[in-house]
């Protein structure tokens, strides 16, 4: 008989905010040194009260209507109690008991086909800080304290780890789009819980939790291993599995034991009374609704349509500037394919170049709507638009006068580019004896020369059109 294995998932998201959720220090993005993001409230004093920021109500809801949550029109924090180094109050402001979102739905697709996945709940709740360890010593850094979170916790409703990748990823693109959360490593977090039992069972194993992970391979292995030991405890009686928290080593690819599986009783929750019950009206969720980005599928198959394929949909989704440019300079009346391909080939080609991603790419959409539309009228060669690309993405030149400045715009009729084809092919009688032997590499050599003796200014299809008629010719 097989098994199946049964995952649920607790998925912790930083929230991109100007200010942390209780206090007015910077979020996740400010900090530069450690402890350079702190004040008297985030750190812990004595008699400091927090203060709620409304924007972490806001994200949290609109990622909750993304997730099609029911959303809590009253909702309210709680205290967690436990002491560890970097949990300077030695309780940690979350919900319990009214979260903020609940009963939620998301469907993933893999190559078995998709799956729904429940959504139990999205609570809001502070981040805690960082232990540095260095050798015989430990440091904390409290900048991450007080960082805002959303919890998003799901019903065990995962059979697979690719499953759980799958969802993961459609989170990132869909927070991504929002700009609920940058979702880069460290800033999603994710426990997963996990259990096997025999095919057609409708109990629950024992379930481990595999705590704090935020490398999406380090997952998959996590996942994969934890289940195999669990199918070999089953099966061969290797050993007693109990429930219990552990923890996924990179270096050796295993879990291992850190402590027994905490309960509510265990944190001792109780309602925090220094921060007041929120209600959210109608009016205020409706400002939220209206301002809640398009679906990210919806997007994706707007994409389709205008016939972008889909692997630069997957990186239009998974980068929100990239996206938002294409989306600018389609609205400037540039063509979405000719588009697309100008900034994920074009404009990451020469990112490439000095090591860098698309996410540090600094160009106007009005600029790159400039040179694809000079291309796209015949203005300029795409030889010719690529060479201004590079100018203003590396020293941000104006692309109509810097085309000017090079004579790019300079309109080279048939006439010139045969008289051009005429002199590379009396210069060139060996590559023309190579051609007419075969030798098809010699008409591209050819074809370069020209190139190079119109300095790039040249329609290329007209080139190669009049030098094949001179070649037949000979």
């Amino acid at each position: 008989m097989g098994y199946e294995v049964v995952i649920g998932l607790e998925t912790h998201v930083e929230l991109s905010t100007n200010s942390k959720i209780f206090c007015s220090c910077g979020g996740h993005s400010s900090p530069k040194e450690p402890n350079d993001c702190v004040c008297p409230a985030c750190s812990g004093m004595p008699g400091m009260l927090p203060v709620m920021n409304k924007r972490v109500v806001e994200l949290a809801v609109t990622a909750g209507l993304m997730l099609n949550c029911e959303i809590s029109r009253y909702t309210t924090f709680d205290k967690k109690n436990y002491y560890y180094p970097d949990l300077p109050c030695a309780y940690q402001i979350t919900q319990l008991n009214h979260p903020i979102c609940t009963n939620g739905l998301v469907t993933v697709k893999t190559a078995n086909g998709a799956r729904d996945i429940r959504i139990k709940q999205i609570h809001m709740e502070e981040d805690a800080g960082k232990l540095v360890h260095e050798g015989k010593f430990s440091f904390v850094d409290f900048n991450r304290t007080s960082v805002p979170l959303i919890e998003i916790v799901t019903q065990p409703d995962f059979r697979s780890a690719e499953e759980v990748l799958a969802y993961l990823n459609k989170l990132k693109s869909m927070f991504r789009a929002g700009n609920i959360s940058e979702c880069e490593e460290g800033a999603m977090r994710c426990d997963v819980n996990i259990s096997v039992r025999k095919e057609g069972s409708d109990e629950f194993g024992v379930r481990t939790e595999i705590k704090n992970m935020s490398s999406f391979e380090a997952i998959d292995k996590a996942i994969r291993f934890e289940a195999q030991r669990h199918i070999d405890a089953l099966e061969f009686e290797t050993e007693e599995l109990v429930q219990e928290t552990r923890r996924f080593d990179d270096v050796t690819g295993k879990t291992f034991a850190m402590r027994n599986k905490e309960t509510e009783a265990d944190y001792r929750y109780f309602p925090d009374a220094n921060l007041m019950p929120i209600i959210i009206d109608d009016e205020w969720l409706e400002q939220i609704k209206a301002a809640k980005p398009v679906e990210v599928d919806e997007r994706a198959e707007e994409y389709r349509a205008e016939g972008i394929s889909d692997k630069e949909i997957e990186i239009l989704l998974d980068n929100s500037k990239a996206a938002k440019l294409l989306d600018d300079v389609i609205a400037l009346g540039c063509n979405a394919k000719d588009s697309a391909a100008w900034i994920l080939t074009d404009c990451a080609g020469i990112l490439r170049k000095d090591g860098q991603s698309l996410n540090e790419l600094n160009i106007s959409a009005e600029k790159l709507a400039a040179i694809i539309k000079m291309v796209a009228n015949g203005d300029v060669n795409r030889n010719s638009g690529k060479k201004i690309l590079i100018a203003v993405v590396e020293d941000d030149v104006d692309p109509v006068k810097y085309c000017d400045e090079q004579g790019f715009a300079k309109k080279v009729d048939s006439s010139a580019v045969e008289s051009v084809i005429d002199k590379v092919l009396s210069e060139n009688t060996k590559a023309i004896e190579d051609y007419k032997n075969g030798k098809e590499k010699a008409k591209q050599a050819l074809f370069g020369a020209c190139m190079k003796e119109l300095k790039g200014a040249g329609d290329p299809a007209l080139i190669r059109t009049l030098l094949d008629n001179k070649l037949q010719n000979i």
